[in-house]
């Protein structure tokens, strides 16, 4: 090549290269006529408090989302006052604590019920504080979906996700509670705001969680937030006996409570007051008390706190039919699972979750009852981190073949040798409704370390998976090992291998 013809394309690489060099430009979607008109209102806030009786339906979602994103606070106000629709689910575009938003929310409640011949127009029934997604903002997406401006909102799609009582008369004001050691300023802001309310404004609590809060603090939130109200109960608390009996006392009246969580009930004593038998007498009393609550359909027990006494009590006391149902058991004896599997509320039960190291060191038969009680119902099980035995899980086989509506199963963090593992596939072969399964890889894929052996892993998975194919086509299934102490991954064959990152 001649030199004038190298020169020629040292200066083209140049130029390549300044090109490369220059700043990208963006190019941005042009604003709908939509956005136009919510931000040129936004622009003259006199005008836009002004508008608002005479604005378009359609138009009061985007508005209010720009008006909450660009902190509007006077034109939020005025737009709480003036809302034409049934529900303003607020609470799903505060996904932070902001005392400030809630004061301009509430303001506009405020001026809603002094206008009284105005509330008897107001369609708004109910103020969802809930910091969830709502499906009303999935109907009326925002400026930056590109929304359409033309479109109703049905009364089907604004009342469907309300809570049951919220289609009543008066206005609603729903919220949930985390309550710690302390209220946080919102909380204690809407809890101020709330103690000076009366007449049509129906204060409701649907889900309280519940950690170590002191006396004062769940007594205050329960005056307020009527317990009647609360339809999800997260517990784990440190109280002594007196407290644990006022709160006792609330829990009875929880009577529209659907699921409730005991993570933990700890009952302090002090020596020179109470005794180790107070102490047990208490706990005994709290946990009769859920014979009572006539709507309950979700339970949720870590019996690391509690004695195979107090978890004996609790199964005899479920007599609600339960459809969920799921209990970590740190140690339990065979007599625990015979009165579980003879307990009046599991008859019915979709959701089954059983955790226990020691569950399959047992005599497999209160575990193999337990199964035959719900076979009709049960939809998703999933047992895990328990040791199944060759010697001992046949005995369960023939009842988990029996339980013919199960969708879902998860077995990970089981012990399982490879011929244990075909057997439960096999016995599971004619469970036709299933379409999600999860296994754990056999220990002959792991050494004597108890470390992954990659190719053995790929493998033998491979091998259990054509075996369930002879008999059926699995949807969604997998095998993974347990979780890798220093990455926390799995190492998960799903018909291709996907290891953790230290064997990546």
């Amino acid at each position: 090549m001649s030199q004038m013809g190298k020169n020629e394309m040292g200066k083209n690489e140049m130029r390549k290269t300044k090109l490369e060099q220059l700043p990208t430009k963006q190019y941005y979607a042009p604003s709908t006529l939509l956005g136009l008109a919510v931000r040129s209102l936004l622009r003259h806030e006199a005008l836009a408090i002004s508008a608002l009786q005479k604005l378009p339906m359609e138009l009061f979602p985007s508005l209010f989302k720009e008006a909450f994103n660009s902190r509007h606070m006077k034109i939020i106000t005025a737009m709480v006052a003036e809302w034409p629709f049934s529900c303003l689910p607020v609470g799903a575009l505060m996904q932070d604590n902001d005392v400030v938003i809630l004061q301009a929310v509430l303001d506009g409640v405020d001026m809603l019920l002094k206008q009284k011949v105005h509330l008897r127009r107001s369609k708004l029934r109910v103020l969802d504080l809930r910091k969830v997604c709502h499906v009303f903002w999935d109907v009326w997406p925002g400026l930056e979906c590109g929304e359409s401006s033309t479109g109703t909102l049905s009364k089907a799609k604004t009342e469907n996700d309300l809570p049951r009582y919220a289609l009543r008369q008066h206005l609603k004001v729903v919220t949930d509670f985390f309550l710690k050691l302390a209220l946080d300023k919102e909380q204690a802001y809407l809890l101020q705001w709330a103690q000076q309310q009366q007449g049509p404004v129906q204060l409701c609590c649907s889900k309280m969680i519940i950690c170590d809060a002191p006396e004062q603090v769940f007594m205050k939130v329960l005056n307020i937030f009527k317990p009647h109200y609360i339809e999800e109960l997260y517990l784990s608390t440190y109280w002594t006996p007196r407290e644990l009996g006022h709160f006792e006392h609330c829990f009875v009246q929880m009577r529209n409570l659907r699921k409730l969580h005991l993570a933990r009930v700890s009952v302090y004593i002090n020596c020179a007051v109470y005794t180790l038998e107070d102490r047990e007498k208490c706990t005994t009393r709290f946990l009769a008390q859920i014979s009572k609550l006539k709507c309950l359909q979700d339970l949720i027990v870590n019996d690391s706190y509690f004695s195979n006494k107090h978890i004996k009590h609790l199964f005899r006391c479920l007599k609600t039919p339960l459809e969920s149902l799921s209990i970590k058991l740190s140690h339990i004896p065979p007599s625990t699972l015979k009165h579980l599997s003879q307990c009046r509320g599991i008859f019915q039960l979709k959701y089954l979750t059983l955790f226990s190291a020691s569950l399959f060191n047992l005599c497999p038969t209160a575990l193999q009852v337990l199964l035959k009680s719900v076979a009709d119902t049960l939809q998703t099980l999933e047992i895990r981190q328990c040791c199944i035995r060759d010697s001992q899980h046949s005995a369960l086989l023939p009842a988990l073949s029996q339980c013919l509506q199960l969708r879902s199963v998860n077995f990970y963090d089981t012990v399982i040798s490879m011929s244990a593992l075909k057997d439960l596939l096999q016995s599971m072969a004619n469970l036709s409704k299933l379409t999600d399964e999860h296994y754990p890889a056999p220990q002959e894929c792991y050494n004597d370390q108890g470390h992954v052996l990659v190719n053995k892993f790929a493998n033998l998975c491979l091998d259990v998976l054509n075996t369930l194919r002879v008999k059926r086509e699995p949807k969604v299934i997998s095998f993974a090992t347990d979780v890798c102490r220093k990455c926390l991954q799995r190492c998960v064959f799903n018909g291709k291998t996907s290891l953790c990152r230290c064997l990546s």
